[in-house]
């Protein structure tokens, strides 16, 4: 609503020099100006302190430097007999109705007021005790969460240990295999090295009997029957000889 007066005034004015621009730019400020972040004070519970039902306080102390304790009281008797005098206040029914009702009003402010302010404390107090418990449900909700954001952030810090222990395990694994591939190598190497000597052998062995047969031949071949006689009665003399020998041995 002041905006609209502040730009009615200010189209009425345009040509009335510095003071209409002085207007313009201040309605154009008025708008365009940014908002200002800084906090708003909280508002008071209580009001303050008046005198009479609605003289405010600091008015008595604002006067009391400058006119003294009675000042206050004889600038309101003053202005009083002022607007009667002037009759600007007229005193007739309707000003004796007038203050009957309000005297009316500031009784039932008096009598009633306290009981409705504690009727409305009371609901105000189940209002912001219902927020409160919002507010609670709504904080802890959020430590949880919080609770569980930090868990999980363990959970991916432990989860670098479970990959290298993982890839520890492959590792070991991957080593297990290649050794167990290097035994089988090492065992099949040295069953064919175990052939070759086998085989080897069964040639030397062979080539020996093959010699022995043949040498025996060669000598079997060479012996002629009076010689195969003549050692056979050789080794029947020998025979006796020995056996003569063991009879004389025994009996002695």
């Amino acid at each position: 609503m002041l905006s609209r007066l502040v730009i009615v005034s200010a189209n009425a004015l345009k040509g009335n020099g510095p003071l209409a621009a002085g207007l313009v730019h201040a309605s154009r400020s008025l708008h365009t100006s940014s908002q200002s972040l800084a906090p708003v004070p909280p508002l008071p519970e209580k009001g303050g302190k008046v005198r009479f039902g609605f003289v405010p306080e600091e008015l008595f102390q604002f006067l009391y430097p400058k006119t003294g304790v009675t000042g206050p009281y004889m600038l309101g008797t003053g202005l009083l007999v002022y607007l009667i005098s002037k009759e600007v206040l007229v005193i007739n029914a309707e000003f004796i109705a007038g203050l009957s009702i309000g005297s009316v009003i500031v009784y039932g402010v008096k009598k009633f007021g306290p009981s409705v302010a504690a009727f409305a404390d009371k609901l105000n107090e189940e209002k912001v005790a219902l927020a409160q418990e919002f507010k609670d449900e709504a904080i802890s909700s959020l430590n949880r969460a919080i609770e569980e954001e930090k868990k999980e952030q363990w959970r991916v810090d432990g989860r670098s240990m479970l990959f290298d222990v993982k890839r520890n395990n492959v590792a070991m694994q991957l080593e297990t295999n290649y050794r167990e591939r290097l035994h089988m190598v090492t065992n099949e190497v040295k069953r064919r090295l175990d052939y070759q000597i086998a085989l080897q052998d069964l040639h030397r062995r062979m080539a020996q009997e093959h010699m022995i047969n043949w040498v025996e031949k060669s000598v079997v071949g060479s012996i002629t029957p009076q010689q195969e006689k003549e050692s056979i009665a050789k080794c029947i003399t020998d025979l006796k000889a020995l056996a003569k020998t063991t009879q004389a041995q025994a009996t002695a």
